[in-house]
């Protein structure tokens, strides 16, 4: 993330809930299911967040081969493993905790399968690309729960997938000025958390039950996602309760393009995405190697 991002030092104020969904379970892939919250009829976009997911899955079902243009994906671990490979022969395993984000760029067809046993479950995040950077070639970083920046204090524990916090920066380069902030807090805790000035921002919860912009309001449960208004500092949550409170806080600097989605294409026009569908169908402009590739997984299982 750029070094000169601002924070605002003006206000005492946290950024309020502006707005409270429950992310409810949907079919998604190949028989599988995902809350998505993001991405949906009561949040088509939230500028540069295309989609949200937080999925489960059990082979055989899952996400056999499929394309993507023009904006970039964020996978999660939080249980299990999936496998991933790539038209480019790219080929890898994620596991609880790991983290791959992918830039799709001028385009990719990969597959993303859970592995044999077991129920795996994760976050996936869709950012966009502004329109400079939509045509790009595509690139992976992979980082491992290992090596993944984290930090602890007073009860608080963040890992830094994209930004800062607590004094920490990810590793990670975002084309798109992002942070994606894990926080898990200890019943007691609070935590304070700037959020760079103009970003919109959002909580999702994935356990436990905590307190969100206002000491005063009521506790938000599992599974809701929290739009934060654009006034105040940044966040202010608390774990008033006596289990462990964990959650995701993301922001992202809003691109303010046009934004034409046509289910894993999102350009800037209706012209780019039909050029797009005939690149696709015509194995050209990035998707060339697609003609002849079909991913191991879809292979073993029969898709």
């Amino acid at each position: 993330m750029p070094e000169t991002q601002l924070y605002s030092v003006s206000s005492k104020e946290s950024r309020p809930v502006v707005k409270k969904f429950l992310a409810r379970p949907q079919p998604e892939g190949f028989g599988a299911t995902v809350r998505r919250s993001i991405g949906r009829f009561e949040l088509k976009y939230f500028d540069p967040f295309l989609v949200l997911d937080e999925f489960s899955v059990s082979a055989p079902a899952g996400f056999p081969d499929h394309p993507h243009r023009g904006f970039e994906t964020v996978t999660y671990m939080l249980q299990g493993a999936v496998t991933h490979e790539d038209f480019e022969g790219h080929k890898g395993r994620i596991e609880t905790g790991d983290l791959q984000w992918m830039t799709a760029g001028r385009g990719i067809v990969h597959s993303e399968m859970p592995a044999p046993s077991g129920t795996q479950k994760g976050l996936q995040l869709w950012i966009n690309l502004s329109s400079k950077y939509k045509m790009i070639e595509p690139r992976y970083q992979e980082i491992r729960s290992k090596d993944v920046a984290e930090a602890a204090k007073d009860g608080v524990n963040v890992r830094v997938i994209a930004g800062e916090a607590l004094g920490i920066r990810s590793p990670v380069y975002t084309r798109t000025p992002t942070m994606y902030l894990d926080f898990t807090l200890k019943p007691g805790a609070q935590v304070r958390q700037p959020i760079p000035l103009s970003w919109n921002s959002f909580v999702y919860i994935l356990e436990g039950e905590g307190i969100f912009g206002n000491s005063q309001s009521s506790p938000t449960t599992v599974h809701h996602l929290l739009l934060l208004g654009s006034s105040g500092y940044g966040l202010e949550a608390w774990n008033k309760s006596s289990k462990s409170l964990r959650f995701i806080l993301v922001g992202g600097e809003p691109l303010g393009e046009p934004v034409v989605q046509f289910g894993p294409f999102v350009m800037n026009s209706q012209e780019e995405i039909d050029r797009t569908i005939e690149d696709f169908e015509n194995y050209t402009n990035g998707f060339e190697k697609a003609r002849h590739w079909k991913s191991e997984s879809s292979v073993f299982w029969g898709y």
